[in-house]
């Protein structure tokens, strides 16, 4: 027999159901309860909700910790167990499998009223972890509450209607008709649009809000951090969480496999602890491999936020001299209105740069961009280089793909965006040059959080005379950055030749 046999916990072990509804690991769940304050789990009238159950992980952790922070209150240990199940544990579970797996996790038992559950005062199988199968309202096509699609999800009772609870009813107040100190939880992250390639709608911000509208004395939730940057219906929520000053504390994982090993979130994923009693500064962590950073600041100091508190003062310095903004000169997406599947033709009087090299193109079917095409033009490829704006495994990114210099004559699809068109073929090799430092690289970065290069990436980039062929050692005095702040650029920013 083995002296120290493996035990594992079975929630360390769970595949997950998808990348959007991911199982969180029992060390990341204790993590988020650590914010909370500790007198939290001496309180015998506290009571903690997870509207999102999938594993029952949040509310496992929270027994293990008022059975012990309830001791003396309740010494008797069968008492306090009954206490803490039936009068300050709840649950709303995402589908019947994950309400099932729940009550197994916390009462140990599917069953709340179950022969071998941990608490004997439930009259009813489903105790306080429920799951209510609700249907979506359909309106144009689209459901009302989550914006789901009625393509994707309008069919039968077979299948699994994604409808959530919490935020398909009117008056979440009512799911337990009671007030919740602490809503803590993994929301579903997002809903296929059934738009192109992994095109989906972003769910998790209507948990955070919903939340929100109940009034708890706590929450917090660990979501996909793309929300830094806004995007696809994302703006508002983006505004809102900046401008809250009752998020008391932000933890931030530019590498999501941190939190979930194996899972690929892109951008990242954050959590944090919105404190209703609160107003002031954000105590902001960020990690990445054995990094981390602490700052204390405003989250709306800038329209996006900064992840890594860094690079606030870096960015401060670039912007101090208040000159235009790149973003002001480089094109949006499709420069010359052509589409991806473009291809060159037979023949034509242009050149047409597409994904798979050049060819002839007709100057007669260019509707937008015309007053481009006789102009020495820089272009970058629309798609970071990195994989999904995410650094290596050294911490260092690249930011830009493809970046080089389109004559007269040329066009090209919307594979590309135009950085900037001069008159001159030296203008245009200096902003090449200029791109291609690691000051403008890390400016891009941080506003970078998913695949796309788009203009609003180049908000901090300033837009500077391209006389003169700039390097980093020129830009860095310019700006004015100690030692320190360029040598930051350096650990964070690959070489580009």
């Amino acid at each position: 027999m083995l002296n120290n046999p493996y035990n594992p916990d079975v929630l360390t072990c769970l595949a997950n159901l998808s990348s959007d509804e991911v199982f969180t690991p029992p060390k990341l769940a204790n993590e988020m309860l650590d914010q909370l304050p500790a007198e939290l789990w001496s309180d015998p009238n506290a009571k903690f909700l997870d509207s999102f159950c999938k594993s029952g992980v949040f509310l496992r952790e929270i027994a293990k910790r008022l059975i012990e922070g309830l001791k003396d209150q309740i010494p008797d240990q069968t008492e306090r167990v009954n206490h803490i199940f039936k009068n300050q544990l709840y649950g709303i579970a995402i589908t019947e499998l994950t309400a099932l797996l729940s009550r197994r996790s916390v009462y140990c038992s599917k069953m709340a009223n179950g022969k071998y559950s941990v608490c004997d005062l439930f009259t009813d199988e489903a105790g306080n972890i429920r799951f209510k199968r609700m249907a979506h309202t359909w309106e144009n096509g689209r459901c009302t509450d989550c914006g789901a699609r009625e393509d994707d999800l309008g069919r039968g009772d077979e299948y699994e209607a994604h409808a959530y609870e919490f935020i398909h009813t009117t008056k979440p107040e009512e799911i337990f008709n009671m007030r919740f100190d602490v809503i803590i939880g993994n929301p579903p992250y997002q809903l296929s649009d059934g738009g192109f390639g992994r095109s989906a709608v972003p769910i998790y911000n209507k948990f955070v809000q919903q939340a929100k509208r109940l009034s708890p004395r706590y929450l917090t939730m660990i979501i996909p951090s793309r929300w830094f940057a806004g995007g696809k219906g994302l703006d508002d929520f983006r505004r809102e969480m900046l401008n809250d000053d009752r998020i008391e504390c932000l933890i931030d994982y530019a590498n999501a496999s941190e939190c979930f090993p194996g899972v690929d979130i892109a951008g990242g994923v954050c959590y944090f602890l919105w404190n209703k009693d609160y107003s002031g500064l954000c105590r902001v962590t960020h990690r990445h491999l054995n990094d981390e950073h602490i700052s204390t600041r405003r989250l709306n100091e800038f329209p996006t936020f900064i992840r890594n508190g860094r690079a606030v003062p870096i960015i401060r310095k670039a912007l101090k001299l208040q000159e235009p903004r790149m973003s002001e000169s480089v094109s949006s997406r499709k420069p010359f209105g052509l589409p991806t599947n473009t291809r060159p033709t037979s023949q034509g009087n242009i050149t047409l740069k597409w994904k798979g090299g050049t060819g002839p193109y007709n100057r007669d079917q260019i509707e937008t961009g015309k007053n481009l095409i006789n102009k020495w033009k820089v272009i970058t490829s629309k798609t970071s280089h990195d994989h999904a704006g995410q650094p290596n495994r050294e911490g260092k990114r690249r930011v830009l793909s493809v970046t080089e210099i389109l004559p007269p004559k040329h066009i090209c699809t919307e594979t590309y965006i135009v950085a900037g068109e001069f008159k001159t073929k030296r203008e245009a090799e200096n902003l090449l040059c200029y791109l291609k430092t690691k000051f403008v690289r890390f400016l891009i970065s941080q506003l970078s959080f998913s695949h796309d290069i788009t203009k609003e990436r180049f908000n901090f980039v300033p837009l500077i005379d391209m006389d003169t062929k700039w390097t980093d050692d020129k830009l860095y005095k310019r700006y004015k950055l100690t030692r320190e702040e360029a040598k930051f650029i350096e650990s964070q920013i690959l070489t580009m030749e």
